[in-house]
């Protein structure tokens, strides 16, 4: 039997032959998207390697190019240079590395650094709005970031040189170490420059890996500040990660200090911060915003703050300033690159003294001598009506929506309570409205609008306050609310231009009415009665009145011109008396020239007329007894009495005579003097003609035209 031979062994090459053959048979049974997806795997890992293992040096001279040609600015790395996937993160090195800055700019370079390490999450790249950062490395590295004199353009926009410049968006980053790095930073219209410098330190809490030191100083609209901080970097394996911030900014007699936890070094969405402010004027402080507030007395608030979203939000805020307190939430966005402050706020107890300053008066002033430090010397008179200008620069930066909200407002001469105020910024359009409060058993309502989006600025009042018990609002000045059922209704409509409130008022156009209906009022001695002369001397030295004043109606009415305010008319019908008033006043320099007499409807004991001028100024008013007679017949007492209030005035002076009923339907219905009528239809000619005349025709002499053009407008 012949021997069988044995098959021979396969070689080496004919083994891969024969593997190669089954590989790619296998292949071929494979799905094409599954052959297309592992042929993407494959060239990526080559790429991975290569990168890997060359660090993606060779990739310099290529990212030079393309990082200029996209940014529009020469980028430059003298030094070494690493490129790579690490084994996930991109890891990105680079030595002496330098970008240039825009041509307008103080500075050559808008980014410069010794070293520049830093390992970046590929997938925001991809996805999302900002850069996820892992690890940031930076020694001697320099950061210019400036505005252009117009605030058109910034350093760190790049692109299109013409291109609107953007909001700085820092990238996320979670960790970081910095040497010897700063960061310069200008914005000529916020008149606004700093230098800060950065440096890292290892942390002596075994918590903490390290320690982010920051200190800086600069100036902002004149007034220097500076400021210092930390952020400590975690250990993860200890704290999860949780960056610990403690940063404090000072600027005089301001002081600001945040403290808490942030999710990474520049990652504040979801942080958990608490705010401390301390200062002699709040509005100090907005300033860094770019904010224009209302002046304030000292301040000291707390708040929790947190960013959501595009939000910054202030919740749990409160504190006082001056000796109100105020409590609320408030968030700052910026919608559409526009400032946008919101804010619902409350107070419940509101001093008076601390309202001074919304409307313009100097809070140090207020803060020394109280309410006296709303009256200043001006040419050796006084003046009351404040002179701060609105910033019409500053409200130009940005909108708001404000809701505030007074339980009570401590005043000593009226009882104010439950007032309530919306604001609205847009564009320069500033809005009260509706501005409400409770006054002594009444309400007021207003609508405010301040135009600043054309020059002058104008301003439009429209004050209503609701019919008022007159016990409770003249209960200061003697009335008696019990036995006192009369009320006052009142409206005020004016426009004004100017950036100040005295400005406004000094040119405004408008009408200030206010009416009486019918009713009774009883004074607690007659200093404040309407009763006639006679009558008055007899009850000079009583305690009360043995009957109340019966108020037919009423009207103090004054047409504006040019910011002079003339009588039109004044008028007041009692069961006993008509009272009539004529002249007027200014806001240009507050000066008061008014001239009140009052006929009696019955024949008294003296037959002459005894008319009272109120003169003076705002804060300082005068009584002119303009006949001697009434001080020779015991009356000037009397006089003396009423320079607490002009409405006061009004009320205390009637006089004897053959007075004519009123017709009240063109009182109450706040008429001009021509409207005016008596109780027989004819027109009166007793009211004036609603000019600043003092005399009945409402003319005036030439003598005392210029004597009025002298007080009212200043001409001397």
């Amino acid at each position: 039997m012949a021997d069988v031979e044995p098959s021979p062994t396969p070689t080496a090459s004919a083994r891969w032959r024969a593997h190669a053959r089954n590989a790619r048979a296998r292949w071929r049974r494979l799905p094409l998207p599954a052959r297309i997806i592992l042929w993407v795997i494959g060239i990526l890992f080559a790429i991975w390697l290569v990168l890997f293992i060359t660090k993606g040096r060779f990739l310099k001279g290529p990212f030079e190019s393309i990082a200029s040609n996209r940014i529009e600015r020469q980028v430059r790395v003298g030094g070494d240079f690493q490129l790579y996937f690490a084994p996930v993160t991109i890891k990105f090195l680079a030595q002496d590395m330098s970008v240039a800055n825009t041509p307008w700019a103080s500075l050559p370079d808008v980014f410069r650094a010794d070293l520049i390490d830093m390992r970046l999450s590929p997938l925001s790249l991809i996805f999302g709005d900002r850069y996820r950062i892992k690890w940031l490395e930076l020694r001697n590295a320099a950061a210019d970031l400036e505005w252009s004199r117009d605030g058109k353009s910034n350093s760190w926009t790049f692109g299109d040189p013409d291109a609107k410049g953007e909001p700085l968006d820092l990238p996320l980053v979670r960790r970081a170490l910095l040497a010897g790095t700063t960061m310069r930073y200008r914005d000529p219209r916020m008149q606004l420059s700093t230098d800060i410098a950065f440096d890292t330190v290892r942390a002596q809490d075994t918590r903490f890996a390290s320690d982010l030191r920051f200190t800086g100083e600069g100036m902002m609209r004149g007034h220097p500040f500076a400021l210092k901080g930390g952020l400590l970097s975690p250990n993860e394996t200890v704290t999860g990660g949780a960056n610990r911030l403690a940063a404090r900014a000072t600027s005089g007699a301001t002081v600001l200090e945040v403290t808490g936890t942030l999710p990474g070094a520049t990652e504040f969405e979801g942080s958990d911060l608490r705010l401390v402010t301390t200062g002699p004027n709040l509005s100090l402080l907005f300033d860094f915003l770019g904010v224009a507030i209302p002046d304030t007395r000292r301040y000291r608030f707390t708040s929790a703050l947190t960013k959501a979203g595009k939000e910054w939000r202030f919740t749990h805020l409160k504190g006082r300033f001056g000796d109100s307190d105020l409590a609320g939430r408030m968030t700052v966005s910026l919608p559409d690159d526009r400032l946008l402050l919101k804010a619902d706020l409350a107070t419940q107890s509101l001093d008076i003294i601390d309202v001074g300053p919304f409307i313009g008066y100097d809070p140090q002033r207020l803060d020394a001598q109280g309410g006296d430090g709303a009256v200043r010397q001006v040419g050796g008179t006084p003046r009351i009506l404040p002179d701060a200008p609105l910033r019409i620069e500053a409200i130009r930066n940005f909108d708001a929506n404000v809701r505030y909200s007074v339980k009570a407002i401590r005043a000593p001469n009226v009882p104010i309570s439950n007032a309530a105020v919306t604001v609205k910024l847009d564009h320069s359009l500033l809005t009260l409205s509706p501005l409400t409060f409770d006054m002594s058993g009444g309400h007021v309502a207003s609508d405010i609008e301040i135009n600043a989006r054309n020059q002058p600025v104008r301003t439009r009042y429209d004050i209503r306050l609701a019919p008022t018990p007159m016990g409770k609002l003249l209960a200061r000045w003697g009335v008696e609310e019990s036995g006192t059922s009369g009320t006052i209704k009142a409206r005020v409509q004016m426009t004004g231009l100017g950036e100040t409130l005295h400005e406004s008022l000094s040119t405004s156009n408008g009408r200030i009415a206010v009416v009486l209906p019918a009713g009774t009022m009883w004074a607690r001695n007659v200093q404040l009665s309407e009763i006639d002369i006679g009558t008055f001397i007899t009850k000079m030295f009583e305690d009360k009145l043995k009957e109340p004043v019966q108020i037919n109606c009423g009207l103090i009415a004054f047409t504006v011109r040019n910011g002079v305010a003339a009588a039109d008319p004044i008028l007041i019908d009692t069961k006993k008396n008509v009272m009539t008033g004529r002249g007027g006043f200014s806001f240009r320099n507050e000066s008061l020239d008014l001239a009140f007499r009052a006929d009696g409807k019955k024949i008294s004991l003296f037959s002459g007329q005894s008319p009272v001028g109120i003169t003076g100024y705002f804060a300082k008013p005068g009584i002119n007894v303009i006949s001697p007679e009434l001080i020779a017949r015991g009356g000037a007492a009397a006089a003396l009495g009423i320079a607490a209030t002009p409405l006061a005035a009004v009320l205390a002076f009637v006089d004897v005579g053959d007075a004519k009923g009123a017709a009240c339907g063109p009182v109450l219905a706040g008429a001009n003097a021509q409207a005016q009528r008596t109780k027989g239809g004819k027109p009166r000619d007793d009211v004036g003609r609603g000019t600043t005349a003092k005399d009945e025709e409402g003319k005036g002499s030439k003598a005392e035209k210029k004597s009025q053009d002298k007080k009212f407008l200043g001409i001397f």
